[in-house]
């Protein structure tokens, strides 16, 4: 890769991120000092991903909801994700603007990455996205949205589509920037 010592960040890949990422030449190297800590293979599995993912929602079922983040995350389809792929999507996910979030929005509902979504992805991703849910939160969700395909169905109202048609990744977005609630509709963040 390019290393001029072993165990360090390869000169190619810091250059792209600095250029791709908001992250400084700094954090990229802080993020990569920690990556190869708890990664030493340099890559993620699907497996440590799901196990690090049900971390951040302990009381929930955080792996259908993981496997779907780590299929979007998992660029070249290798199944694991190599540090590049993790800062990339730590990017999108946490610094990137609203168009490249969306962007990767789009792929994570895009199952089967055929470039298109359909009603079946939108309600299977809102299925993975309920298990995220405490149930006292489900309690709380308003009548046209408090089951994953309620959910679904208001998503898919959105994009003016009926049940058997598909959405290209610019209806895609523009879809969910013309609809304030569409947003809120596509993701769960606790205490929200």
């Amino acid at each position: 890769m390019g290393n001029s010592k072993s165990g360090a960040v390869s000169k190619e890949i810091l250059e792209d991120l600095k250029l791709n990422t908001k992250f400084s030449e700094t954090e990229i190297v802080q993020w990569y000092e920690n990556f190869k800590k708890q990664c030493p293979t340099g890559r993620i599995s699907k497996e440590e991903f799901q196990t690090i993912y049900s971390k951040f929602f302990p009381e929930c079922e955080a792996n259908s909801y993981a496997q779907h983040v780590f299929r979007s995350f998992d660029q070249n389809d290798d199944g694991t994700l190599d540090f590049k792929e993790y800062i990339v999507a730590l990017h999108l996910t946490s610094t990137g603007k609203t168009d490249r979030k969306l962007e990767w929005a789009f792929s994570l509902f895009d199952v089967d990455k055929n470039g298109y979504i359909t009603k079946s992805e939108v309600t299977e991703i809102c299925t993975a996205i309920f298990k995220l849910i405490p149930k006292d939160d489900v309690d709380n969700l308003a009548d046209d949205e408090n089951t994953p395909e309620k959910r679904a169905d208001k998503l898919w109202h959105f994009f003016e589509k009926g049940d058997n048609d598909r959405v290209a990744e610019g209806e895609f977005i523009q879809g969910v920037m013309e609809n304030e609630g569409a947003i809120r509709l596509i993701q769960y963040e606790p205490g929200k």
